[in-house]
């Protein structure tokens, strides 16, 4: 068995000319943070860690990285990720009480957790979406992030590319956001699939009135509605209150929070990011789960393009109808490091017979 070298983890940032809006803050850069897992055989998996807020996230996140994970794991043997994965769980579990820092460390184990499975699928010499039992490589995908400042313009350039489902950030006060779906279905025309993600903007009776004003624009789900610590029970009424399906996921953390999700009944699309808690080892579970439930499995992502080749390796590994998110706006840290994700065809990807995650960064040239 192999003993791992080292684990870095390096962090990018790109200066973005057009700020990127939710209805709770504003990015006005685009940051990465890849980690980088090198055994003795000189043998590397690479992995992603969520980083987008605050500002400062990308670099707090690489320190914790490399000041408490790296010192737990270099000199020891890269056994089995999900092992590791849950003995960094518990060896953390104290601390990220301790610190009031849960999220951080739950980001930075995700982004290791990926970077192992990667090696793990190098070593091997299989694709991981095969190594994790999948047996199609193609997937669905949506063009996502597409902000409330004339929104059609940015989907049509996409649709151009080969995309043919759309997400509309919403929640920037209700006339904007319907004159935006207004805009956004007549450009797109009524046969793409539309959706919705107000970032946690409303409360529940707030997500009730508007869900009742989009629902002539038959969206395929209505994402976040309201704070993701809402009770279970008001997730449940506002189901029921509206014909638009609901989803959530990318802040929930750990088996029990989506074991109780899923059994509830409230949701109809579940969003792990894979990048933000669990990784593979944690999420490819949930993700049959989600499956097993008759949900759909439809992977929350937003970052560089190592998080969002995970993401569709691990989609097509669990399979069903669910669709990858990818960021529809300019960002050279996901283009120039998600492979075969650039070239999308009638609204679809196809994953490549390379080991692991198939494709190696170019630090140099990143760093450029």
């Amino acid at each position: 068995m192999s003993l791992l070298e080292s684990l870095r983890a390096h962090v990018f940032r790109w200066p973005v000319e057009t700020p990127v809006q939710t209805s709770f803050g504003v990015m006005h850069d685009r940051p990465m943070v890849l980690i980088e897992a090198r055994d003795r055989d000189g043998a590397t998996g690479w992995g992603e860690a969520w980083c987008n807020f605050p500002a400062v996230g990308a670099e707090h996140r690489a320190r914790l990285v490399e000041s408490i994970f790296a010192p737990m794991l270099e000199g020891g043997e890269v056994g089995e990720p999900a092992g590791i994965f849950t003995s960094l769980e518990q060896r953390t579990a104290v601390l990220a009480i301790q610190s009031g820092e849960p999220g951080p460390i739950a980001q930075c184990i995700a982004g290791i957790d990926i970077a192992l499975w990667d090696l793990k699928a190098r070593r091997a010499n299989e694709p991981l979406w095969r190594l994790l039992g999948g047996s199609e490589p193609g997937i669905a995908v949506y063009a996502s992030g597409l902000n409330p400042q004339s929104p059609e313009k940015l989907a049509l350039r996409r649709r151009e590319e080969g995309f043919t489902a759309f997400k509309l950030k919403v929640g920037f006060g209700e006339q904007r956001d319907l004159d935006n779906l207004a805009a956004m279905r007549s450009a797109v025309g009524a046969g793409a699939a539309l959706m919705v993600d107000a970032n946690q903007a409303w409360d529940p009776a707030a997500a009730r009135a508007m869900a009742g004003r989009m629902e002539r624009f038959e969206l395929r789900w209505l994402e976040e509605p309201v704070r993701a610590d809402t009770p279970l029970e008001d997730w449940k009424a506002l189901r029921a209150a509206s014909r638009i399906p609901l989803a959530a996921g990318e802040n929930m953390a750990g088996t029990e929070s989506f074991t109780r999700a899923i059994a509830s009944g409230a949701f109809d699309v579940m969003q792990p990011d894979m990048a933000k808690w669990g990784g593979f080892s944690g999420c490819l579970p949930v993700a049959r789960a989600i499956r097993a439930a008759g949900l759909r499995y439809c992977p929350h992502y937003l970052g560089g393009g190592i998080g969002l080749l995970a993401s569709a390796h691990l989609l097509a590994a669990v399979g069903g109808d669910g669709m990858l998110e990818i960021d529809a706006n300019p960002n050279p840290l996901r283009t120039e490091t998600c492979g075969p994700l650039t070239d999308i065809r009638e609204g679809r990807a196809r994953l490549t017979e390379a080991s692991g995650l198939g494709f190696e960064p170019d630090l140099a040239r990143l760093r450029r």
